[in-house]
């Protein structure tokens, strides 16, 4: 089997080290914007040789794992080259766009939307890690315009892998993300700011910062060519979610500032119901590590 990887980083690089575990006989292709990062892709191991345009025609399968603009604007040409019998896969974190964009496209059933619940704050080939995919949620949408030869196969190398599959509509699932990944990322890059804003002193951050903030920061460090994109296209879910955010923000200022902890205090304490849930969906990876 030949597999094309579009955009060799992290994603797409433990995709490709996740296929040469599991796919027999796998011989595997990729392209990268930076020369560089394509030539440390071939040397980590990731891929066998560089993807050439004229060589789409020949893969089995291309996974698309660039920026969801770029994603966005190539897959149209994509599917008019692969051959008939090809699948493509993208693995952006907007999908209503992509969707949308292939609709009425002849070889719509030769593509499968998907968004893995996995990454880190890396980028590049160097960050791609073999385990990346293991025990997280893969999510596929639209499963029933992708042609059923073509969704079963993608469907059992993502079992392999240790995914656990989810199907979601990719105008609801924009909404969904946009709480649990855009505005998480959208916070850490605004606390990263304002520390660096008030505290002048980068000794000062480094010597006090502690794990809640090393934590909460974490995903400032992430790649802006990947999150401007995702910004963009799910801009007016992110805006109504960021309006909520800050009404909860000038809240939570007006009570401290009104000396109302009592009200502080009950707020936190019906917050930390979170809790529950994070646990249980600890709980449920656990039981399907196990078996159960």
């Amino acid at each position: 089997m030949k597999i094309g990887v579009i955009g060799v980083g992290l994603i797409g690089g433990s995709l490709a080290l996740s296929a040469r575990e599991h796919i027999p006989d796998v011989e595997l292709y990729g392209s990268n914007r930076s020369a560089a990062n394509l030539r440390k892709s071939i040397d980590l191991g990731l891929i066998d040789q560089p993807l050439e345009q004229k060589m789409i025609k020949q893969m089995d399968v291309i996974l698309l794992s660039i920026p969801v603009d770029t994603a966005l604007s190539r897959l149209s040409d994509l599917l008019d080259e692969i051959n008939d019998n090809a699948l493509i896969m993208d693995f952006g974190s907007t999908k209503a766009a992509i969707c949308e964009a292939v609709a009425l496209h002849s070889k719509r059933g030769q593509f499968l939307a998907t968004h893995p619940m996995a990454g880190t704050e890396y980028s590049g080939p160097a960050a791609a890690l073999p385990d990346l995919f293991t025990n997280k949620i893969q999510i596929l949408c639209e499963t029933h315009k992708t042609r059923p030869d073509l969704l079963e196969w993608a469907q059992n190398w993502f079992k392999k892998i240790g995914m656990n599959l989810r199907e979601m509509d990719p105008v609801e699932h924009d909404q969904h993300i946009t709480y649990v990944s855009h505005l998480s990322h959208i916070s850490s890059y605004m606390l990263g700011k304002t520390v660096m804003e008030k505290e002048k002193d980068q000794s000062t951050i480094f010597d006090m910062a502690g794990s809640g903030f090393s934590s909460t920061v974490r995903l400032a460090k992430s790649s802006p060519n990947m999150w401007i994109p995702i910004f963009k296209q799910n801009k007016h879910n992110i805006s109504d979610t960021l309006s909520q955010y800050i009404d909860n923000l000038n809240n939570f200022k007006t009570l401290l500032e009104a000396e109302k902890f009592d009200e502080l205090h009950d707020q936190l304490l019906e917050i930390n119901g979170i809790r529950q849930i994070l646990e249980g969906i600890s709980e449920t990876t656990n039981n399907k590590e196990n078996g159960k």
